[in-house]
């Protein structure tokens, strides 16, 4: 028996933490129902001056559902949501579930190709957008996609007195060919849809992924998947019934879906949005509806530290808080915690496990790495069972530095419509993150570097490829290699390297802005560096490892 089927670990959870849990329900609609008995009249979202409790999502969801069955909605069929962190993600999410569909959460700062490349690869036939994004720039697209209806809403619903903050310049603007939401609620008002059944294997809502080997891909995160998770959050962070979540992480990615709505769903307790990340406005929302608990990027908190307007009191509510997707330096937390009293605890999981499947506990800190000086991402949550692996696939010592996989309840079955990269990242329901890292002799894990070229910026994942076909697609331009660099705020960011045609000419400002017309705002490159030539193999591959080691010597 190796060291990780001991799971060294368990001597890390607080005493009153079981080593496992058993699902509570068979799919995610099932948990909001029970919330729903238990607690009509509580509100499970705020929105600014906004409220809507547990018996109006319930009764907005039908509506919704029985719209979208109206619209030619089959059970399995999926429906796209290109929204910001607004009440109608929520009412989409939970409304797709009881037409019987599967929801594609997508993030709205994708721009016309890479939504494009998501409606195609998830065959979405419904769309719910922003107005705004629908001009922008689903309008120019959807005609070459299988979606059939685009259903629009604005920002400005659901609240009344606005943040000139958040709202400044925000003009409705309803689209040709488009069905409002709400009045598409409006009109179904009072309907119930008829009664859907999910298995705990069936696919509640495909999110994308770069992963580690190139085009986004959509990991079919079931029911199962969503109910487990949504239980170890409860469990593992001591969330109850007096608890209010903090909506600070994009709600199209697995931490704003697990970690927001459907542990507000299961707890049946308020989830406060406030549109998209300000941090003025965060601490102020903070300050007013006292917040307890949340996850977030690291470089939420250091916003938060930085704004303006905050200081202890402001904070003080928010008491049960964590951070993943980014490394977390260690001086980051202790900064905070010096400025608010709060300790940041570290978590660790991927699209593909669901969101978490590492974490400190509650009440413990997670201790650092003395020679690399990296903080702890945690031990496995609840039913993980996570070993390092060597090359030849065998497991490591303790202290060994190798891929990590994961095994569990949390980690997804496959990748929609795609059977050869389910098989070679997760053969045998073993998850082979691309993440390599050890672990100690005490069970705490340590995430030390990424096995192959995706960069991390801030939380968000880029692939260095599709940043260099954009930048090919530049007359001037005549090699490109894309690399991450280290950067004080978002931990890494995106460099490019670029080599240019004979007698062309073209500053790093203009292919900056080039590229960030044709891109998410996270994946332009910040950073241009023109070289004569780029380092490449013998065989012509780019040496990105060599351009990397140059930023950081």
């Amino acid at each position: 028996m190796s060291s990780y089927d001991e799971k060294p670990w368990l001597g890390i959870y607080d005493k009153e933490q079981p080593a496992e849990i058993t699902p509570e329900f068979t799919d995610a609609l099932a948990m909001f129902a029970a919330s729903v008995a238990r607690n009509p009249d509580g509100d499970a979202i705020r929105y600014f001056d906004g409220r809507i409790t547990l018996r109006e999502l319930d009764e907005l969801t039908d509506a919704f559902a029985a719209g979208l069955l109206d619209t030619g909605v089959t059970p399995g069929d999926r429906v796209a949501l290109y929204l910001q962190n607004v009440p109608q993600f929520v009412i989409g999410l939970v409304g797709t579930w009881k037409a019987g569909g599967i929801a594609v959460s997508i993030n709205p700062m994708n721009r016309e190709r890479e939504l494009e490349l998501l409606l195609k690869d998830s065959g979405a036939r419904v769309l719910i957008a922003l107005e705004s994004l629908h001009r922008d720039v689903a309008a120019k697209i959807v005609g070459r996609t299988a979606v059939q209806t685009v259903i629009t809403t604005s920002e400005l619903e659901y609240q009344t007195t606005g943040d000139e903050r958040v709202f400044a310049g925000v003009e409705r603007v309803r689209g040709e060919n488009t069905v409002d939401m709400a009045e598409l609620i409006d009109r179904f008002r009072g309907r119930r849809p008829p009664p859907v059944s999910f298995t705990p294997g069936d696919t509640a809502f495909l999110t994308y992924t770069s992963g580690t080997t190139g085009p986004p891909k959509g990991a079919m995160n079931t029911h199962g998947n969503v109910v487990f998770n949504s239980q170890a959050y409860r469990q593992w962070c001591g969330l109850g019934d007096d608890d209010v979540i903090l909506g600070v992480a994009p709600l199209f990615h697995i931490t704003g879906l697990i970690a927001h709505i459907t542990v507000s769903l299961l707890l049946g307790v308020p989830l406060v949005l406030f549109h998209r990340f300000e941090p003025a406005v965060a601490i102020d929302t903070i300050r007013s509806e006292r917040p307890t608990f949340t996850v977030g990027s690291i470089t939420v908190f250091i916003a938060l530290m930085n704004a303006p307007n905050a200081d202890p009191d402001a904070l003080a509510s928010l008491t049960k808080i964590w951070s993943g997707g980014a490394p977390i330096p260690p001086s980051t937390v202790k900064a905070f915690s010096g400025a608010f009293g709060q300790y940041i605890h570290n978590i660790y999981g991927l699209t593909e496990t669901t969101s978490p499947s590492h974490g400190v506990p509650f009440h413990a800190e997670a201790p650092v790495d003395e020679a690399s000086g990296a903080l702890s991402v945690g031990v496995p949550i609840y039913n993980a069972v996570v070993r390092v692996v060597g090359d030849d696939g065998r497991d490591l010592p303790a202290g060994e530095i190798g891929e990590i996989v994961t095994i569990g309840p949390m980690v997804v079955p496959g990748y929609w419509g795609k059977p050869e990269e389910t098989a070679a990242a997760i053969p045998g329901g073993a998850l082979h993150t691309g993440d390599v890292g050890y672990m100690d002799a005490a069970g705490w894990f340590y995430i030390v570097d990424r096995k192959k070229d995706q960069i991390n910026a801030g939380g968000y994942k880029v692939w260095p490829r599709e940043v260099e076909d954009v930048l090919y697609e530049h007359e001037a331009v005549r090699e490109a290699a894309v690399v991450g660099v280290p950067d004080a705020y978002r931990g890494e960011t995106v460099k490019a390297f670029v080599s240019l045609r004979p007698g062309r000419a073209v500053t790093a400002d203009e292919l900056i802005g080039f590229v960030k017309e044709r891109m998410a705002a996270y994946k332009y490159p910040r950073q241009i560096e023109f070289l004569d030539e780029i380092p490449k193999t013998v065989t012509g591959k780019l040496l990105r490892r060599e351009l990397r080691a140059r930023e950081r010597t």
